[in-house]
């Protein structure tokens, strides 16, 4: 995740009403009976989020956006594949009305009963979802989108603006905004096209698929994101931006949209994305996808910057430290994402690693100094960075301080930075585009090292007391 302005990051939340969408049919055919997919996947967190029976490789959304009112119309189209027989599957969604669904273009019935919404299709035999076929559900919405407080007191979801609106996703806001399978663990592709009054902006993931097009006075974006995404990744900024677009060597393009209002104050700082990813290109591995860049809004539009995929978003002019922070995250969460919220530790540890390397090596400040001092903060000791006591919690001081200091535990037992930033772009090789957990990370450094670093981890990782700084 990302940061709390201006330094901390925003992140955990408490699990948050879910809409469930279920798509239930008869018995498949031959004889075997479809099962429910499960409604929720058992995160340590938030266990009712995403859902099981099925894996999406793609959403098509469509979105037709009144600021001024702040409402929207919508059209999902997710194309998934059934990891098992399907009777039922859920998609996660809050708030809005469903105004019609189908599955494999027939109509479904639609039904809600509290904070479950169930599509009902009358699927003859042959037509019922088996294990491993692939899919498409497309479901109709409408409404004013919700914007959802957490309990550490943050806000996500959709957060209106003085000229438009920003959704913002982690860990579960996104729901607020579109249907989907609202878990890290489900990655896909993105296709978002939106339609604003002209005069306004729209900004989300990924590229531009062409120019904006306007007719009768309204203006319609289309964005498209190739490399698979973790839906609390997702993000989209409408308003009055100043927007410009370049292309780093090697094809990476650029594009960034700052609120005019904060566009002078910003400007040296968001000037330095291209060396940034390139500095961190140069540690981390190839930089993971086709595009780069950032969302400049006002200070009063969010509480925390974002790392959202490929476009981090920041409330006012960031820091350098910030941004080198916000765009390590794109190896690290983005890229590489947790597997559950209980790794979250390794996106937030490694992207502060990323800004103690910065430190050390644009600003004369040893990473063992900024260990030192993230040693001396008695915050980061409130508990072990890979067991936050709630989903309230995961986003606090341990997460990132803490987390960092286990990297730099692994870099002194590595003892030679060759090999220490050998280990890094190993590991963005190794689950590029993927998902890895705590664990899969513990097993990787070992393996990489030839180590046995079960003290490390069991002192770093998981201890619960202050060690000797040297310990």
């Amino acid at each position: 995740m990302d940061h709390r302005t201006p330094v901390r990051r925003r992140t955990a939340r408490a699990a948050f009403p879910l809409l469930a969408l279920a798509l239930l049919a008869p018995a498949c055919s031959g004889g075997v009976e479809g099962r429910p997919g499960a409604a929720g996947v058992r995160d340590p967190y938030f266990p009712k989020l995403g859902n099981g029976g099925y894996d999406v490789s793609h959403y098509a959304i469509t979105l037709d956006v009144d600021p001024a009112g702040q409402t929207l119309r919508g059209t999902v189209e997710i194309t998934a594949r059934a990891t098992q027989d399907l009777s039922s599957f859920n998609l996660d969604l809050a708030g809005l009305t469903v105004d019609s669904a189908t599955v494999e273009g027939r109509p479904a019935a639609v039904n809600r009963a509290g904070n479950e919404l169930t599509l009902r299709t009358e699927a003859e035999v042959e037509d019922r979802l088996h294990r491993g076929e692939t899919f498409r559900a497309v479901v109709r919405y409408s409404g004013s989108p919700k914007t959802v407080t957490d309990p550490d007191e943050s806000e996500e979801g959709w957060l209106p603006t003085d000229d438009g609106a920003v959704a913002l996703g982690e860990p579960t806001g996104s729901m607020a905004w579109f249907p989907g399978n609202h878990h890290p663990s489900d990655k896909a592709a993105y296709d978002l096209t939106v339609t604003v009054p002209e005069g306004l902006t729209a900004v989300s993931n990924g590229v531009l698929a062409g120019p904006p097009a306007t007719k009768k006075g309204r203006t319609t974006f289309r964005w498209h994101t190739a490399e698979p995404m973790a839906s609390y990744l997702a993000t989209l900024a409408i308003g009055r931006f100043e927007t410009k677009t370049s292309t780093m060597p090697g094809g990476v393009t650029v594009f960034t949209a700052v609120d005019p209002e904060v566009a002078k104050e910003s400007a040296r700082t968001v000037a330095r994305v291209p060396e940034i990813v390139a500095w961190e290109t140069e540690h981390f591995g190839p930089y993971p996808f086709s595009a780069t860049g950032a969302i400049v809004e006002r200070e009063d539009d969010a509480g925390y910057a974002l790392e959202t995929q490929t476009r981090p978003f920041f409330p006012g002019p960031p820091s350098a430290g910030l941004l080198v922070h916000e765009m390590a995250h794109q190896w690290f969460g983005d890229s590489v994402t947790p597997e559950s919220w209980r790794d979250m530790w390794l996106n937030e540890g490694l992207a502060t690693y990323a800004e103690w390397l910065w430190e050390e090596e644009k600003e004369d400040t040893p990473a063992a100094e900024s260990f030192r001092d993230a040693y001396e903060d008695e915050d980061n000791w409130a508990f072990a960075p890979a067991a936050p006591p709630s989903a309230a919690r995961i986003s606090d001081d341990p997460v990132y301080g803490r987390g960092a200091m286990v990297i730099h535990k692994i870099r002194e037992a590595v003892d030679d930075d060759e090999e220490f930033f050998a280990l890094l772009k190993g590991w963005t090789r190794k689950y590029r585009h993927g998902n890895a957990s705590t664990a899969d990370f513990t097993a990787y450094v070992e393996q990489a090292t030839g180590q046995d670093l079960s003290g490390l981890w069991k002192t770093w990782l998981y201890g619960g007391s202050r060690p000797a700084a040297n310990g």
